[in-house]
């Protein structure tokens, strides 16, 4: 059984982890962390500072502006921290970097299990796609009350491409004021927004007289949830390190030897 502390408790994505946690035989939130008021089965403190009871790991959801501050606790308390708040600045991230050498944190820019393989898939397709030739775009859709774009998610497949191609692409996000035939070093990156639309990323290689294309659709944020779940479970006992869902998956696999 995989303790949990919920930190950002009161949030969608707390609340989405509360009822997924609920139905799960290995998992159980034994208290929660959120400023904002609300109802859970479970203890809730203003602060992780003041949580008693005991756990194997933290689950953040919360925001930017408390991870300092969340990280020097779960060291004080020797907590392993799956983070999945995004939007952290480059001095942040250097901090998560120094405090994985003291505990274990598990970071992602997505927390779907389907993302996740999909960058692994990515990177093959670019090593025989890219090298042959073929232009590569990614259009995301997103509901229109996303207030970022385009998304993290978007970038973090787009990196994982760049990653593949040793870093050969320049990203562009406009091409309103090009009046010039495309790049080849060009990867585009297009966002679109309205109505209820679901997080739908599409990854295209094009090609001379053939196109590939890959597509991830999020109906729900119980993927992300799940995602979370999943990583707490893999990272708590773990050494201190810096780990990503790249981990679980293998663990999941059975290919992390």
């Amino acid at each position: 059984m995989t303790r949990i502390i919920m930190h950002g408790a009161n949030g969608r994505m707390g609340k989405v982890i509360t009822g997924l946690v609920a139905t799960d035989p290995d998992a159980e939130i034994v208290a929660g962390v959120d400023i904002a008021p609300g109802d859970a089965p479970y203890p809730i403190y203003t602060s992780l500072s003041d949580v008693k009871e005991e756990a194997d790991v933290i689950v953040d959801f919360s925001s930017s502006k408390i991870v300092d501050q969340l990280l020097e606790t779960a060291v004080e308390r020797n907590l392993p921290v799956v983070l999945c708040t995004t939007g952290l600045s480059e001095e942040q991230l250097a901090n998560v970097r120094k405090k994985s050498q003291q505990i274990p944190i598990l970071k992602s820019g997505n927390m779907s299990l389907g993302i996740n393989t999909l960058t692994g898939l990515l990177k093959t397709a670019t090593k025989v796609f890219g090298d042959a030739g073929f232009d590569v775009e990614i259009v995301e859709r997103h509901h229109n009350q996303k207030l970022d774009a385009p998304s993290g998610t978007a970038i973090m497949l787009a990196d994982a491409i760049n990653e593949a191609a040793d870093g050969k692409y320049e990203y562009i996000y406009d091409r309103s004021q090009r009046r010039e035939k495309r790049d080849k070093k060009e990867l585009g990156i297009s966002a679109v927004r309205g109505g209820t639309i679901p997080g739908t990323h599409e990854i295209i290689f094009a090609g001379p007289d053939e196109v590939i294309e890959l597509r991830h659709i999020a109906y729900s944020r119980s993927i992300f949830g799940n995602g979370a779940i999943s990583a707490a479970k893999y990272l708590a006992g773990k050494e201190p390190g810096l780990y990503d869902m790249n981990d679980v998956i293998a663990a999941l696999t059975g290919n992390n030897e």
